[in-house]
């Protein structure tokens, strides 16, 4: 069975000349007469015109702070996300904060004070006396201090055996205080290479005591403020 045919749609044709005479004979003092023609064209223009000015004046303005707000509700949302997650987790991060300052504290405790640094330096000369080896140079430096700590060098120039030398770093190593070899240089003493020369810097540190950070602050906020009123 066919199907019945669909009634075709006739578009009256635009008459173009037609509608100009219409646009020449227009009285402007009666509109009321007009053409629907012309009427129709003048008010789709006015609307479109309408339409461009509102965009212009207020519209578009009104769209870029409608996407800034949108941008800003995006940012405010993951920050919320992200601040939720860490309320979650905040026993976490508590007990991961009390881990932390639990081992600053094992390691500050390697740390000598001001009092024990001298048994300190004492104790890295008696770890080369005891594996035999000759010390041609044993001189302690100035101390250079940071944030909580500071750093005390000792110059060495030690003479003795590869077995000796090899011991002396490994007995610094045990010492129940942080001490560190830096540049170490080895250098043959005679022509059989039994005998070697060891240079080095010996690091020792030792923690501030409170009056000491409070004074290293002080000074650190009187330079900051010196420096801002150059």
């Amino acid at each position: 069975m066919k199907k019945p045919a669909l009634p075709k749609i006739s578009v009256p044709a635009i008459d173009f000349k037609r509608l100009a005479e219409d646009f020449k004979t227009l009285d402007p003092k009666d509109p009321g007469l007009w053409p629907f023609a012309p009427k129709l064209v003048i008010l789709t223009a006015l609307f479109a015109g309408l339409l461009a000015a509102a965009w212009f004046v207020g519209w578009s303005g009104q769209l870029e702070e409608l996407d800034s707000k949108k941008k800003r509700e995006a940012e405010l949302k993951d920050d919320w996300l992200a601040k939720k997650k860490q309320a979650v987790n905040l026993d976490e991060y508590r007990k991961q904060l009390a881990d932390i300052d639990r081992s600053f504290g094992d390691l500050l405790k390697q740390l000598p004070n001001k009092a024990e640094i001298d048994a300190m330096i004492v104790d890295v000369s008696q770890a080369a006396l005891t594996r035999g080896l000759k010390q041609e140079l044993f001189k302690p430096g100035g101390e250079s201090r940071q944030e909580f700590y500071a750093v005390v060098p000792i110059s060495l120039i030690l003479t003795g055996g590869f077995h000796e030398l090899g011991g002396f770093a490994a007995d610094i190593a045990k010492l129940p205080r942080i001490v560190t070899l830096n540049n170490i240089k080895l250098n043959p003493r005679d022509k059989s290479g039994a005998l070697l020369t060891m240079e080095a810097t010996a690091m020792t540190y030792r923690y501030l005591d409170d009056a000491e950070m409070a004074a290293q602050k002080k000074g650190k906020a009187a330079a900051k403020k010196a420096g801002e009123n150059k």
